[in-house]
């Protein structure tokens, strides 16, 4: 059974051309969308196969990524992808550095102080610039958000779903 992996969501077209716009799920983005890559659109509604895309262009205008594949030329084909879900198969993930990680692997993962005290659950990655920034669902209603850097984060074990920090003053 293949296993799918989301990298980005269609949520509108950008001018007359066949460029989707797309809010990007993905910790790789250069990467997914170079030209040439091969994408996978799956429809909310739709029953069956997804359709295979290709990549044919990338750019970034604002905070979306925009896309044209190959075959797709005019704001017609694109408007009926709106909603669509942009996905890679598992065999397309690749391997990664030491200390890279894929956000499917961080979420869910427990976070504790090197004092073993436990924090709370990692429920989504925020991407805002240098670096990712997980954010925490502590005890009560509050949220948490831990930088991606070396000061805080010391160890993270995807197979026990358990990051370590240190608690830096400031940040709990």
């Amino acid at each position: 059974m293949q296993k799918w992996f989301n990298v980005g969501k269609i949520v509108n077209t950008h001018g007359i051309k066949g460029e989707a716009r797309v809010i990007s799920k993905t910790d790789f983005a250069e990467e997914r969308y170079k030209s040439g890559n091969k994408l996978y659109l799956f429809m909310p509604e739709a029953k069956g196969e997804p359709v295979e895309l290709t990549v044919k262009a990338h750019r970034t205008h604002k905070s979306f990524d925009l896309l044209t594949f190959e075959g797709y030329e005019n704001i017609n084909q694109i408007e009926k992808m709106k909603g669509g879900i942009l996905k890679i198969s598992e065999d397309q993930l690749g391997d990664l550095e030491e200390d890279e990680f894929y956000y499917h692997e961080i979420i869910g993962c427990t976070v504790e102080t090197l004092d073993g005290e436990e924090i709370g659950k990692i429920k989504e990655i925020l991407s805002p610039g240098a670096n990712d920034v997980w954010v925490v669902k502590a005890k009560g209603a509050k949220e948490i958000l831990i930088p991606y850097i070396g000061d805080v984060v010391k160890e993270v074990n995807v197979e026990d779903k358990l990051v370590k920090i240190n608690a830096i003053e400031g940040l709990l």
